[in-house]
């Protein structure tokens, strides 16, 4: 996500244990968490985003990190010729120019080895994480020289195409933090490999079998133009509003009771300061530092905090993470989302297009009710999820610093029976959970309704009572109820985990 929307743009989008096992060189045995590739042009919130999901790559399959453009940032083709963009905002603000903001092809070097100075640490709190040698190992150039170039393979698109025709047949996340350009190459070389052969069939089939794009807004015009007219089939969950709350915006999206959360007592005291090498490189409002290749990176000089663009703030404040959602989808906190995303979870909620249904995406379609404002509104989806998310966040910042002992980690949730039980109307039935924490933490649990995920449009009563709940249903009322067990700890920087029930009412 990019910091110059206009407000009249963004007004109409709102409305809208252990493991101390030495690092070594060996690639992470295979696993059925979610394989991804993350796609990035380097803006100062795709470094941030890169950083916190650097705390969570032990709950995903990172295949492939891969340097693109976007509309807002390219490197040109160094001949000095001129580029004009396709999309409208920036074809307005920049007119023809030869490059554009662009922060280079190394930035991810000295985050990768900041990872590799805390690995030690994290390793000692949650098993898989992969080793910065790993990582390195995955990073690629992609098609960078203008916004929207697609039309040479490089070792990125090569590295891309390369995942979607491998054996492996798991779904792979390809997470979009700038363009499509490069996965819109690597489709491309697909295309142009087998198009005319007896293979193309099954070829298209495998990868939209495979492929998933995670895309935050449009950054250059490569889905539209090629994607989807020549892979019609390929899945797409595309987030244009909820993402705002972790956006350059985020104060006049987040509730004011959490501006806590972002502001720099939260943020510079239990995140980015005092917690080792890696966090101190996130960018923060007024921390002096400032990004290579981007002039228009002033959030850093404490000079230029009153009347910024999106409002006043104070040094460490949060500037923006827009992409995270991406990954967000992907961590399992027990809202069995990753196949489900009209289900919500961390990374937001989306609902399958009538027109397109292989396009899931939000809206005005998609609206959660939000107590704080007493609205319908497009970004509570992802809102609602925030206070969890920040406080798993600063708990894996303690992580980077601290043995395991001296840091909380996440409760275990699990359903006794089943979570998929069938009820009558009318009917009274007992869902419950098995808890336990690794700390020997206190744990509160709570159970509570979904209203807007399910189709049950009838009264419900719940009794709750320590980790079970009674359920009273309406007599006269069918369709599918949510009930969420949240669980959470009592640790510094409480952590929280659920599970769903997902009741199918006859």
């Amino acid at each position: 996500m990019k910091p110059f929307f206009s407000l009249l743009a963004f007004a109409f989008l709102l409305s809208c244990q252990p493991n101390t096992e030495t690092q070594t060189e060996t690639s992470p045995e295979p696993s059925s968490k979610p394989r991804t590739i993350v796609t990035t042009d380097g803006e100062i919130d795709d470094v941030d985003s890169f950083i916190r999901m650097l705390l969570y790559a032990n709950e995903f399959q990172i295949e492939g990190l891969i340097y693109s453009s976007s509309m807002w940032h390219y490197k040109g083709d160094g001949k000095g010729t001129l580029f004009t963009s396709e999309m409208e905002m920036t074809k307005n603000m920049y007119g023809a120019i030869p490059d554009l903001r662009w922060p280079g092809t190394v930035w991810m070097n000295p985050l990768l080895d900041a990872y590799e100075s805390v690995y030690p640490k994290l390793s000692q709190h949650a098993e898989g994480f992969p080793t910065a040698a790993h990582l390195r190992s995955l990073v690629r150039v992609g098609n960078i020289d203008f916004e929207g170039e697609m039309e040479v393979d490089t070792e990125g698109s090569d590295f891309i195409k390369s995942k979607l025709l491998d054996d492996e047949m798991e779904p792979i996340y390809l997470q979009v933090w700038g363009g499509t350009n490069t996965i819109a190459r690597a489709l491309k070389s697909i295309e142009d490999q087998y198009m005319e052969s007896p293979e193309w069939e099954s070829i298209y089939q495998k990868v939209i079998d495979k492929a998933i794009i995670y895309a935050i807004l449009d950054q250059d015009a490569t889905y539209r133009k090629y994607i989807a007219p020549n892979w019609p089939d390929l899945k797409i969950f595309y987030n244009s509003n909820q993402f705002w709350c972790f956006a350059y915006p985020w104060k006049r999206a987040v509730p004011e009771s959490q501006h806590y959360l972002f502001e720099g007592g939260f943020m510079g005291d239990e995140i980015i300061n005092n917690h080792g090498p890696l966090l101190k490189q996130y960018y923060s409002y007024g921390d002096g530092q400032k990004q290579e290749g981007d002039d228009e990176h002033i959030h850093g000089d404490p000079t230029k905090l009153e009347n910024a663009q999106w409002g006043t703030f104070g040094i460490y404040d949060f500037i923006s993470e827009g992409d995270s959602p991406a990954y967000l989808h992907l961590i399992d906190v027990g809202l069995d989302n990753l196949d489900h995303p009209e289900w919500g979870g961390w990374g937001g909620r989306l609902v399958q297009s009538a027109e397109q249904p292989n396009r899931w995406e939000d809206g005005k379609e998609v609206l959660d009710y939000n107590p704080f404002t007493d609205t319908l509104d497009p970004t509570f989806p992802q809102i609602r999820w925030i206070e969890a998310i920040q406080e798993d966040f600063a708990a894996r910042a303690d992580w980077c610093v601290t043995d395991y002992t001296e840091a909380n980690h996440p409760p275990v949730v699990k359903v006794l029976g089943t979570n998929r039980p069938r009820a009558r109307s009318g009917e009274r039935l007992t869902l419950s959970v098995e808890t336990s924490d690794p700390d020997g933490d206190d744990l509160e649990t709570k159970f509570w309704i979904y209203k807007e995920v399910g189709t049950y449009s009838g009264e419900v009563k719940l009794s709750a009572q320590g980790n079970q709940v009674e359920v009273q249903l309406d007599p006269d009322s069918k369709g599918q109820l949510h009930v969420i067990a949240e669980v959470k700890d009592t640790g510094v920087h409480p952590m929280t985990r659920y599970q769903r029930f997902v009741v199918e009412v006859e």
